[in-house]
């Protein structure tokens, strides 16, 4: 019976992706290319040893950090479309601190470093949330307008202050030793911060499902003029949303400087963030199912080139096909699930209440 029902929440998202990739599958044969050597290729690049699982991994970290961001705010009813800027002011304060801060041993330097990540993520998404609290602003416009500003100050501080004038090209200095996050894996980049991942799954988790504070977020979410009726404080929790979805973001942000890249320069997000808003809602906005869906993005991420490779595709179609995974997944849960489909109205008409 348990199994059965397992079979039945997962059906559509089993659906949508095959669907996704069957639709993907021709457009790959319209191009001219056999799509059984590029999804081969993919497969390969994702998951053919060792060292390409575990890039698979490492590409999952951020994605699962700011897909929980996503989640915390989305199930509030507030669509934070800023976790880009959110995560890149995080990798921003990650490097300030760690550079600030070098002669401090692992111990002190490290956990300061991470707090740095999260507060300046959660300060960044306070912005808008405060804007929308005491505004009414479209929290939609203000996140996005949010990232660019936060693309062009990282800009400005790898050409001006904190840039190291003897790189070829514009990025921070290296940050010390005590400041990366160890590595899981010899002879891989699989870095501790799965671990801190991994965490923060369970604390939202217990956050939105065991606590009094959780069920007011999810009420606000679900029905925002019952939630006012019932005594819940709205713009407080608007406030606390926005605070821990940019808290989670930055984290994403520090653990690419800290345990990838070990300097803070321009694009080295990969626009993680837009990303993520995909991976939390064919996750259904579920913490634990959001592991699942971060790690099929990633496999798509890091098999990518390696598709195109194999069977002589743009690199194009890899971003085509996450956007159908996308579409047809939700697609599916509202055709299949009864429940998904009232979830989606509520939240249209907390848009236009």
């Amino acid at each position: 019976m348990e199994t059965s029902h397992l079979f039945e929440r997962i059906k559509p998202t089993i659906f949508g992706v095959l669907l996704a990739f069957g639709i993907g599958a021709v457009l790959i044969v319209m191009g001219g290319a056999n799509p059984l050597d590029a999804y081969a290729g993919l497969l390969a690049g994702a998951f053919g040893g060792v060292y390409r699982i575990s890039e698979t991994i490492l590409k999952m970290i951020p994605l699962l950090l700011a897909g929980l961001g996503a989640i915390v705010a989305f199930r509030t009813g507030v669509w934070n479309i800023g976790l880009e800027g959110q995560i890149i002011m995080g990798s921003a304060a990650a490097t300030w601190v760690a550079l600030t801060l070098p002669e401090l041993p692992a111990p002190v330097l490290l956990p300061l470093v991470i707090i740095g990540g999260f507060i300046a993520g959660a300060l960044w998404g306070l912005v808008p949330g405060i804007l929308k609290a005491k505004f009414e602003t479209n929290e939609i416009f203000t996140t996005i307008m949010l990232n660019s500003i936060a693309i062009l100050f990282v800009t400005y501080l790898v050409v001006g202050p904190m840039r190291d004038a003897s790189a070829i090209y514009a990025r921070s200095f290296y940050i010390p030793e005590a400041a990366k996050l160890p590595t899981l894996l010899g002879g891989t980049r699989f870095h501790a911060g799965l671990i801190i991942a991994i965490i923060c799954v369970v604390l939202v988790w217990v956050l939105l499902w065991k606590t009094s504070s959780g069920y007011s977020l999810r009420t606000v979410g679900a029905n925002r003029k019952a939630a006012i009726y019932s005594g819940i404080n709205v713009k407080r929790s608007i406030l606390i949303t926005m605070f821990i979805s940019g808290g989670l973001a930055g984290l994403a942000g520090m653990g690419e400087v800290t345990g990838v890249h070990y300097y803070l320069g321009a694009g080295l997000t990969l626009t993680y963030g837009y990303t993520a808003v995909m991976v939390a809602l064919m996750g259904k906005l579920n913490p634990y199912a959001t592991v699942i869906s971060a790690f099929l993005f990633s496999a798509l991420i890091v098999g990518g080139d390696s598709m195109q490779r194999a069977a002589g595709i743009s690199s194009t179609l890899i971003n085509v096909l996450q956007g159908l995974v996308i579409i047809t997944v939700v697609a599916a849960e509202i055709l299949f699930n009864k429940e998904e489909r009232k979830w989606l109205l509520s939240q249209l008409r907390v848009r236009h209440s």
